[in-house]
């Protein structure tokens, strides 16, 4: 299998994020297998927020050229010290390259390591015919289908951070922006046994968390009411737990009206500008501000543990599927809220 691997050296396709706005098919050199790493043959890439945002040209940590994607699945070809696998065997894996010796790994984060490099935003992705990442970052597909692989890791953003709101039986959580993550991490806080209300500004998206996800309140953003609607919901309280999934400023600078005193604000979304808040405000509510970053290996064995059991429909997210070929041609559309697009999934790659 590896030497299947050298010998399309000259032949493996990718897709290069050249500049904002630009994307390029080239013919780039396919990996050789190393220590401690492992070769996947790419079948299945769901498209995030992350690849939108590169795109624009409104995505921290990026530089340009850069391969996208990190949501993926495939086929396991070759590894070195990777007990307990078999080639051929589908698999995923984390996709954020640690350290190991930094103070957030030594101390159980490695999803926050100091030195952190996140395959497709830091380093090169999986929009190509193989990979080549660190044995210890795979992990097992337990049966699910390569689609299904592919939606491990934005549902495992969610959980993450649901567990880091520590959320509670019976507490409402409000969840800001019905995207992808948002919608994930609706999943996990009613797992978890929340009351959980969706805010967002785009009705479809609203809807769909109702109809598909099963939340039981939703409010659009543009409300003049807002706050007046969430008293209601929560019997003058307020939510106890506030979870940020739009990555957009202004969405996180104000949503802090929303908490009840007392609460949890916790940013899923990321931005890059500043965070902005009354002190007054922010003080008088004695608020646990957290950031929520990435995911680690429970998240990921949480995530697939609920996929096995049915507990989440991964099928429900994906409403575009678009092979690997079509992906430039099309990749501005699904820029655009009036297409109605949830998860894009590239399928059958190569």
């Amino acid at each position: 299998m590896q030497r299947h691997c050298q010998n399309q050296r000259l032949g493996m396709k990718a897709l290069v994020c050249t500049e904002p706005g630009h994307l390029s098919y080239q013919d780039i050199p396919a990996p050789v297998l190393q220590p401690g790493h492992a070769i996947i043959k790419i079948k299945n890439i769901c498209i995030c927020g992350t690849d939108l945002h590169a795109y624009e040209g409104t995505q921290p940590y990026f530089q340009y050229p850069r391969i996208l994607g990190h949501e993926l699945s495939g086929e396991l070809i070759d590894f070195d010290d990777g007990p307990g696998f078999e080639r051929g065997e589908a698999v995923t894996f984390l996709p954020y390259f640690n350290c190991g010796t930094c103070i957030a790994c030594r101390t159980g984060k490695p999803n926050c390591c100091v030195n952190l490099r996140v395959f497709g935003v830091h380093i090169d992705g999986g929009m190509m015919e193989y990979v080549s990442v660190p044995s210890r970052l795979l992990v097992h597909g337990g049966g699910l289908s390569y689609a299904e692989l592919a939606m491990v890791e934005p549902l495992a953003i969610g959980a993450h951070g649901v567990t880091r709101a520590q959320v509670q039986p019976g507490e409402f959580v409000l969840v800001v922006g019905a995207g992808p993550i948002g919608l994930g991490t609706m999943e996990f806080a009613k797992q978890a046994g929340a009351q959980v209300i969706a805010l967002d500004v785009n009705d479809h998206r609203l809807t769909f968390s109702k109809t598909h996800i099963g939340v039981s309140y939703t409010i659009n953003a543009r409300d003049n009411e807002v706050v007046e609607k969430l008293l209601d919901i929560t019997h003058g309280d307020m939510p106890t737990v506030v979870i940020d999934a739009t990555g957009n400023q202004k969405a996180i600078n104000s949503s802090l009206q929303y908490l009840a005193h007392g609460g949890r604000y916790v940013l899923i979304g990321l931005q890059k500008g500043e965070l902005i808040f009354s002190h007054p405000e922010f003080h008088k509510r004695e608020t646990t501000l957290m950031s929520s970053r990435n995911a680690t290996r429970a998240d990921f064995e949480h995530v697939i543990t609920c996929l096995k059991n049915k507990k989440i429909q991964p099928a429900t997210y994906i409403t575009n599927r678009v092979k690997f070929d079509d992906v430039q041609a099309q990749f501005a559309h699904w820029l655009d809220p009036a297409n109605n697009i949830i998860k894009t999934l590239v399928e059958d790659v190569f």
